[in-house]
């Protein structure tokens, strides 16, 4: 996929799959939530999850974001890869930070049908700023 392309699918799509160094070094996937604003791609994490506690010991992790299909040429996705940021107070409950402002707009207009972002005071925000990213788009092989 172009850069562009990359952008538009990762808008588009609702539910990644984040994978974390567990204990032992053992992998840790699970499905999330997330926003794309361009640059980063920002996960609204349980802070008391294993993912939350995977990171706190290694902050790497490889976040996949594919558009499956039960026919090769149907498949396409984009990997991002690098490390995670705690951003905000944890967990968040609503204290002003810019930083959070578009993320917290661009999930309340994805997830709750736009207005104010809701707090439950169980969840953080993680920000991956992709140190690699790897797509792909097998209906392309078509040409």
């Amino acid at each position: 996929m172009s850069g562009e392309e990359q952008d538009t699918f990762l808008r588009s799509r609702p539910i990644c799959r984040v994978a974390t160094v567990g204990p032992g070094g053992h992998p840790h996937a699970g499905a999330l939530w997330f926003v794309w604003d361009g640059t980063a791609l920002w996960l609204n994490s349980l802070t008391r999850s294993q993912r939350w506690t995977d990171l706190g010991r290694d902050p790497r992790l490889s976040v996949l974001v594919d558009d499956g299909g039960f026919e090769f040429l149907q498949l396409r996705g984009v990997e991002l890869l690098g490390s995670a940021e705690v951003v905000g107070e944890v967990p968040r409950k609503g204290a002003a930070v810019t930083e959070l402002a578009e993320p917290e707009r661009l999930f309340a207009e994805k997830y709750m049908g736009g207005g104010d972002f809701r707090y439950d005071g169980r969840h953080g925000w993680l920000r991956l700023r992709p140190e690699k990213v790897v797509s792909w788009d097998f209906g392309k092989l078509r040409a």
